[in-house]
């Protein structure tokens, strides 16, 4: 597959257990031009994660010397540091690659502000009771537990609002592919191609002498 726009940041964002992470996954297994994005983190590594493919894993002092400048978006998550390395997507993008972040909405807005043609896709559920059974058929939680989450669900889908594409996740295969179609169409966009581009098609290209 050629590249011929500017690659670009895709943000992907939604309430826990509305399936971002397996949509994410199934893009980036369909297309080379797709990578998504490594975070870092101050949590240590479980068994079989390893620095650079899963997570960045870093000290907290040295998450924070990042904090100010090297950092796209970061948040705090159950006393434990997470963000991305701006130089990771930075780099990807000098490769010819675009990269979708699976984070929440906050780290959506920030990334917004620090890349202002990136793509906010929000992922919905089929119905709020859905994503209610959902959450517990992900794992066994206490009422208070899912009380929480549920009602950061109804924060976060406020949030919505804010993103420039709506999918919902009924069926996986159809959420991908509308995601897709999203990405192939953002990067037909006129502003992501040189000044120059559609001149190249004005004229015939020189012929190579024999």
């Amino acid at each position: 597959m050629n590249r011929r726009s500017a690659p670009f940041a895709i943000v992907i964002s939604g309430p826990s257990g509305v399936g971002k992470t397996t949509i994410e996954e199934e893009l980036v297994s369909q297309d080379p031009l797709l990578r998504a994005s490594v975070s870092a983190t101050t949590r240590p590594p479980r068994d079989g994660e390893e620095s650079g493919r899963d997570y960045f894993f870093l000290s907290r002092e040295e998450f924070e010397r990042m904090k100010d400048h090297d950092l796209v978006e970061w948040a705090e998550v159950h006393d434990e540091l997470y963000g991305t390395p701006r130089q990771f997507v930075e780099d990807e993008f000098r490769a010819g690659r675009d990269v979708i972040l699976n984070i929440d909405v906050q780290g959506g807005n920030r990334v917004k502000k620090t890349f202002p043609d990136a793509v906010l896709v929000f992922i919905l559920p089929p119905s709020f009771e859905t994503l209610r059974e959902r959450i517990l058929k992900r794992s066994a939680r206490e009422p208070t537990d899912l009380a929480r989450r549920l009602e950061n669900a109804t924060k976060e889908i406020d949030a919505a609002r804010d993103y420039d594409y709506l999918v919902v996740n009924d069926d996986l295969e159809t959420a991908v592919s509308q995601v897709r179609a999203i990405i192939e169409a953002e990067r037909c966009r006129r502003e992501r191609h040189g000044p120059d581009f559609v001149e190249r098609f004005k004229r015939p290209a020189p012929r190579r002498k024999s």
